[in-house]
């Protein structure tokens, strides 16, 4: 990998006087640099002589010196409402400024962020996390080929198409979804961010999908005793429960059938501590899914209406937004990105083509539990 190099005016000056002499090609050559370079450098002979004979000129001038000033104070105003500002969000803000300012030529592209952040002495801060322990190495491969072999064998068998493969997961989520990083003025001690105080109040959303990337309707469980009468989206289901995870009640009432339907469907529960590597929603979705959710949740600090209390704190967002966030974010999960968790998990192959070399023996009873929001196939997602 090559390295950066700082050369000094005296230097380029050196390698010009050269390549006046023998050519470009030959002064790269003997002084160990790219042509590119030297062609650049014979273009700035006159800039080069005027300057200091140590200095390297590596920092040009900023191109957008206002656009920077005002994304500046932007990103400030930001901060001093103690909102999270991602890298992200700055490009699109930039992008926005461009074009209110008819500047043409400005792409917002990642190396320009970071330069930025950099020119204007702004760091990106993190907060700390705990993460799932993971069992030993023999014990983990040990357990992780047994499930494989048991699936695989079950799958093979059944003569299961891929949308007929389906991973089942509970995601637990908060009514406010703060990032851990933040972009702020460097030195700052204190790096706080604006929430409505319910960081910690959680409700459960339970995902399905297929290996084929057929999304099931969502089932959001809030931490009450009745259901909230509000106008939910019919595309998502919602129970409640004190104890905000799904029992086996409200997972019997999600899927709408009879107990003893639901026991003929094969099963494997994965092994305690590998759903990092086996369960599909974990390797690649999941992620995928909660930053959509924050991102609306971001939007929806900045850009929304809000209500306070009597006391001035802010109130949270309603349980019909929260599930409107949900209904978005998931909807908002690529295909592709479900099948790749299938497939590194390794509970298909790479080239499987289920339509083609698999055929379809479920029973029809168990075929019409599903009802799939996508209308891409026959396998229907959860009532």
């Amino acid at each position: 990998m090559k390295h950066r190099r700082s050369f000094t005016a005296e230097f380029k000056l050196k390698v010009v006087e050269k390549a006046e002499k023998d050519g470009n090609r030959e002064a790269g050559r003997y002084f160990e640099v790219e042509e590119k370079a030297v062609r650049n450098w014979r273009k700035q002979k006159d800039v080069l002589k005027s300057m200091g004979r140590k200095l390297s000129n590596r920092h040009g001038k900023v191109k957008w010196p206002a656009l920077e000033e005002n994304l500046l104070r932007w990103v400030l105003d930001q901060r001093n409402a103690r909102r999270s500002i991602s890298t992200v969000k700055i490009r699109l803000r930039a992008k926005s400024m461009a074009d209110e300012m008819q500047i043409t030529d400005f792409k917002g592209e990642i190396n320009w962020v970071y330069r930025f952040i950099r020119r204007k002495n702004l760091r990106i801060r993190s907060r700390t996390t705990m993460c799932q322990a993971v069992p030993d190495d023999v014990d983990e491969k040990k357990k992780k080929t047994s499930f494989l072999q048991v699936t695989r064998k079950v799958i093979a068998e059944g003569k299961y198409s891929l949308k007929n493969i389906i991973n089942m997961d509970e995601v637990p989520l908060t009514f406010d979804c703060p990032p851990n990083r933040t972009v702020d003025t460097c030195g700052m001690k204190t790096v706080s961010v604006t929430t409505t105080g319910q960081e910690k109040t959680h409700f459960t959303v339970m995902l399905a999908c297929c290996a084929d990337g057929t999304k099931l309707k969502p089932l959001l469980i809030f931490k009450r005793k009745t259901i909230p009468k509000e106008n939910f989206p019919r595309s998502v289901v919602i129970q409640c429960n004190e104890k905000d995870w799904t029992l086996c009640s409200i997972g019997f009432s999600w899927l709408g059938r009879k107990e003893k339907v639901l026991f003929s469907i094969p099963k494997d529960v994965i092994p305690g501590g590998l759903t990092k590597i086996l369960q599909p929603l974990d390797i690649s979705v999941n992620k995928s899914f909660k930053s959509h959710v924050r991102a609306c949740w971001e939007n929806w600090m900045s850009e929304s209406l809000h209500t306070f209390t009597k006391g001035g704190n802010m109130r949270r967002a309603s349980y019909t937004e929260v599930a409107e966030w949900v209904d978005k974010s998931w909807k908002s999960v690529k295909v592709s990105t479900i099948r790749s968790g299938f497939i590194k998990a390794g509970i298909v192959s790479e080239d499987s083509d289920a339509e083609n070399e698999l055929s379809d023996t479920l029973p029809e009873n168990i075929l019409e539990l599903f009802c799939s929001d996508t209308g891409e196939s026959d396998f229907e997602g959860f009532r």
